[in-house]
């Protein structure tokens, strides 16, 4: 959907926000290292959502809605800043989204198999591995799927012949043919934790990487 409302958005996030002083938060996430600039704004015009949900997503962007921490500081000094869920951070948005301790077993677990669900069906169908399509949100990924030219696993350990610590990728994709192995792992991390968190994962699944190599 490119309503005016969109159009007005993507000019504010381009040329205006270094002007306000909260409109710039999301500007600069977007300026950041590893960050795709196109394909974080393509929800706008790509995502036919209403006018009011775009406008909602574009004010936790800017962080620009009543959390605690926006009430404290902005509106009323008086009042607590402290999360409602666990009592021990600043309430804001980094914070609700990331690094809440109550939400994380929960919310964040939720978010994570989602998205990583999401990719596992859009793998499979481009290889052939499933061919009932259903929405995302009703879809439910196979431990193994294979044919004659691919193999994919969901949440599977590798077994490889040197035990390695990590060694449970959320999708594996395999190309017989090319013989070329494919790990693929999941994280949501805030703008600001982006980069560590790529060099994490990376590090974290090198070993494995080099084992399947071997093998």
């Amino acid at each position: 959907m490119n309503s005016p409302q969109t159009k007005n958005i993507i000019t504010t996030s381009k040329g205006n926000g270094s002007r306000r002083p909260f409109h710039d938060r999301h500007p600069y996430d977007l300026s950041q290292q590893y960050v795709d600039i196109e394909a974080s704004r393509k929800w706008l015009t790509n995502a036919d959502l209403f006018a009011e949900t775009e406008g909602f997503l574009t004010a936790l962007q800017d962080q620009v809605i009543p959390t605690r921490n926006y009430k404290k500081y902005i509106l009323n000094p008086n009042i607590d800043e402290m999360c409602r869920r666990c009592g021990k951070e600043s309430e804001m948005i980094q914070q609700i989204t990331a690094t809440c301790e109550q939400l994380a077993p929960t919310l964040y677990v939720k978010r994570h198999d989602g998205l990583a669900k999401v990719i596992h069906q859009k793998v499979a169908e481009a290889a052939d591995l499933i061919e009932d399509k259903s929405p995302y949100y009703k879809y439910t990924p196979a431990s193994v799927l294979e044919n004659d030219n691919f193999k994919l696993y969901w949440n599977r350990s590798i077994l490889t012949d040197k035990t390695i610590l990590f060694n449970r990728p959320d999708i594996t994709f395999m190309n017989k043919k090319t013989k070329n192995t494919f790990l693929i792992d999941i994280a949501v991390p805030n703008t600001h934790n982006l980069a560590k968190t790529i060099t994490d994962k990376q590090n974290q699944y090198q070993e494995l990487a080099n084992e399947i190599c071997a093998m």
